[in-house]
């Protein structure tokens, strides 16, 4: 069970104190977490790609390769890369170089986007939105899997016969599918064969066990085997010393950040109420002490079958030092406690 971080690179005044964060402070902190989650053992560490004043994660390999070269063991992976709206070449080719300084622990994680701010400022349509996804996944995967590539289709020039470089050190190079919740896109994930990160960020995690059926079943019929996919999922959260200091520490700027996307998408007011039953057992918020989030990663273990779970600690901007903190007690606390929990239940 690989347990690591996920966040946007947000950007936003405190809630509390006011204070304005800026871009590059923002980048200086994010490279300063990776090493950190490094050295407390936690095993991967995402950033997603957004194009708003409010998140600073517009270019996640290079962020991440900063890192790289400070850090030696933990995985690096973008979560997302909006694919759709990206060049696949381009793509492939950060991601290996990344893969290269890190000496093989890169890894892509596309998705179509929840976010769309890039497809005007690219220059595409929405109206493309499922068409240039699936094209454009065809060919990285091409990519990833030849030096050369011949390839042709109806959104991007086409390729003749050209290489593709660096190649990664990873063979393959690992793609996984991002899914917010959507059927088909468990079912293209398992058709491909390829590892799928689910976005719980509301409701219940286990209801998402269909999906995870469908994704089992559509890999089986394509010939690969279920149990050597790997099946993550995204989760917002925060680690405290005590359940209420998390709770305390993580609802304001949390609640800041839902209710300016709720306003874009038309969701109600985000309140504490809404917060608290989020962060009840079966809820999809991984909030409080060590043992708590704990109990809950190994409920989700059971309910889904994971094999990775991304605590997306950042929601609305807080104090580095309590991301620092609480990315500390994820890897020396909870960690430990979910590894120890399922080597007595799974034995």
């Amino acid at each position: 069970m690989e347990i690591g971080i996920s966040t946007f690179l947000e950007a936003t005044p405190n809630p509390v104190t006011g204070e304005a964060v800026s871009h590059a402070e923002r980048l200086r902190d994010a490279v300063e977490e990776i090493v950190l989650a490094d050295q407390v053992g936690l095993d991967v560490y995402g950033i997603g790609e957004h194009h708003r004043a409010d998140y600073a994660g517009t270019a996640p390999a290079v962020v991440l390769a900063a890192a790289a070269a400070m850090t030696k063991r933990i995985r690096l992976t973008s979560a997302v890369t909006v694919l759709s709206s990206d060049d696949p070449v381009r793509v492939y080719q950060q991601f290996s170089t990344l893969d290269g300084i890190s000496n093989g622990r890169a890894e892509i994680m596309a998705g179509r986007g929840s976010f769309i701010e890039s497809f005007p400022l690219f220059g595409y349509s929405l109206d493309d939105y499922d068409a240039l996804f699936e094209e454009k996944l065809e060919l990285l995967l091409a990519i990833r899997d030849s030096e050369k590539v011949t390839w042709r289709g109806g959104h991007r020039p086409a390729i003749r016969n050209l290489g593709v470089y660096p190649r990664s050190v990873q063979q393959p190079l690992p793609v996984w599918i991002a899914s917010g919740g959507n059927p088909e896109s468990a079912i293209r994930a398992g058709m491909l064969g390829l590892p799928i990160a689910f976005a719980i960020i509301g409701g219940m995690p286990e209801s998402f066990r269909p999906l995870v059926h469908l994704y089992k079943e559509a890999a089986a019929k394509a010939g690969h085997d279920p149990e050597k996919l790997s099946i993550a999922t995204h989760s917002h959260g925060f680690v405290g010393e005590t359940t209420e200091q998390a709770a305390d520490l993580f609802f304001p700027p949390t609640q800041a950040q839902m209710n300016v996307i709720g306003r874009e998408r038309g969701w109600g007011s985000y309140t504490r109420a809404t917060f608290d039953a989020a962060r009840s057992l079966r809820g999809a918020l991984y909030v409080g002490d060590p043992e708590y989030v704990a109990e809950k990663i190994v409920l989700l273990r059971k309910n889904l079958g994971v094999n990775r779970f991304f605590l997306h600690i950042n929601v609305g901007t807080m104090p580095h030092r309590d991301v620092m903190r609480a990315i500390e007690l994820l890897g020396t606390k909870v960690a430990p406690l979910v590894h120890r929990e399922l080597e007595h239940t799974e034995a």
